[in-house]
């Protein structure tokens, strides 16, 4: 099959990649464990050519999660599919579905609703953070 000229490239596997490994104690310290993946997190997403509207599409999703009188599980569980769908299409999206795939599963393994909800919150507050330090670093829109 020959390249059309019109449509842009991905990087489907092709490639040999590191997946992005977020660390375990991330999402439940916060603080500034979290500030600290964050900023390389952000780092990392810049130099693999993420754009900031990308980043915002999901984190839009997110904040809508967060908006809502109760926290449902299932709303932040389904968006592990639309990360992985969003990264099968563009390459660079990869490191941030690795990291907020983990990141979720940190928030979803609580037990206790108390502690989901403040892990929850970690998260949301992991997220902003990994979004400013993009922005910091010199992310595109």
């Amino acid at each position: 099959m020959r390249n059309q000229p019109n449509r842009p490239q991905h990087n489907r596997g092709n490639q040999r990649r590191t997946s992005y490994t977020l660390d375990v104690d991330v999402i439940h310290k916060g603080g500034d464990v979290l500030v600290d993946a964050a900023e390389k997190l952000g780092t990392r997403l810049k130099n693999s050519g993420l754009k900031t509207a990308q980043i915002r599409k999901v984190y839009g999703a997110v904040k809508k999660i967060q908006m809502r009188d109760e926290f449902q599980r299932n709303d932040l569980v389904m968006l592990k599919p639309k990360l992985a769908y969003a990264a099968a299409r563009h390459s660079e999206v990869m490191d941030l579905k690795d990291a907020l795939t983990q990141a979720i599963d940190q928030v979803t393994k609580a037990k206790d609703p108390v502690d989901t909800q403040k892990k929850f919150k970690n998260f949301v507050d992991f997220f902003e953070a990994t979004l400013a330090y993009h922005k910091a670093a010199g992310g595109q829109d």
